[in-house]
């Protein structure tokens, strides 16, 4: 796979790099990490980074603005994305050759060419990984492109927490570190937390919901919302902050936005994504989203998470 992405990527001219809709840390590291290996690997090529910026993310890279007629000659790699529906920027259709790199599972298998490792604890580790692979073949990385793929691990492993860090994701860290990008200030800026937001997070500890089986829920209307001043983005950050309560096996927040209700579902066990499939999303076995459109299916969404908790 590896050997193949860097016989795709020397074919081209032009390549244009995707990532998800509501970008996390590690679509912003996989895509612009991979972008900053390119140019530095191949100053010849033109290289753009597209998508609708995350302003709590955007101290780590600014996106391109790219017109129709130059995908028509590009290569389109798309990051960290399970499902075509979450490509942000739907333009990648355009393009000649896709390529598709991911650690989710692949219950979507779209585009030409796909590296999907579902070991990997993020797709900044797999986009290091290929670093590390061609390094001798003369791919190089920047202080910029290690300072975006540390903040990729960082972001989709809960800094080093989940049950998705390996020996080799720490290796990767500590390698990473070596490079010359002030860590402490990486993770100050990631972690930085807005008083309003802080205020909701107290609202959400106290007003959670848990039943007897460990399964809890939060609903954070627009009304909440509009009362903390803070966006659906804001709110569905704080989805990590009932991973620490005692007794909770799985949880649910449904954060409400103009058109639909965006459901975060977290566990510290059981297989969620199957439920995030349910309602037309995806994700990890224990970290997943979906979409409803009503208040009335949150009750099952709630009775799913109490029939895999059972």
């Amino acid at each position: 796979m590896k050997d193949q992405l860097l016989k795709e990527v020397k074919q081209f001219d032009t390549i244009i790099i995707h990532r998800h809709v509501r970008p996390d840390p590690d679509a912003y590291g996989s895509q612009c990490g991979l972008a900053e290996i390119l140019k530095a690997s191949f100053p010849h090529k033109q290289v753009y980074t597209v998508g609708k910026g995350e302003p709590s993310l955007q101290f780590l890279y600014e996106m391109d603005e790219v017109n129709d007629s130059i995908y028509h000659e590009a290569l389109v790699i798309i990051c960290d994305t399970a499902n075509e529906e979450r490509i942000c920027d739907q333009r990648y259709k355009k393009g000649k050759r896709i390529i598709k790199i991911d650690h989710h599972p692949n219950e979507d298998a779209y585009g030409d060419f796909l590296w999907v490792d579902t070991n990997a604890s993020s797709t900044s580790e797999m986009i290091f990984e290929w670093y590390l692979h061609g390094k001798e073949k003369g791919l190089v990385l920047t202080d910029k492109g290690a300072q975006l793929m540390y903040a990729g691990m960082v972001g989709d492993t809960g800094r080093f927490l989940f049950p998705s860090t390996q020996p080799k994701t720490l290796q990767y860290a500590s390698e990473l570190m070596q490079y010359n990008f002030e860590f402490k200030d990486l993770y100050d800026q990631l972690y930085n937390t807005k008083v309003n937001v802080a205020h909701l997070q107290g609202y959400v500890l106290q007003h959670f919901v848990m039943n007897k089986s460990g399964v809890a829920s939060m609903v954070i209307s627009k009304e909440t919302l509009q009362k903390y001043d803070v966006t659906p983005s804001d709110a569905s950050q704080l989805v990590g902050i009932l991973g620490n309560i005692e007794g909770i096996k799985a949880w649910a927040f449904f954060v409400e936005e103009d058109d639909l209700i965006r459901v975060r579902l977290r566990s510290k066990g059981p297989v969620i994504n199957t439920i995030a499939q349910k309602y037309k999303g995806g994700g990890h076995p224990m970290a997943a989203g979906a979409s409803i459109y009503s208040w009335s299916e949150v009750e099952s969404v709630l009775a799913d998470l109490e029939h895999v908790c059972s």
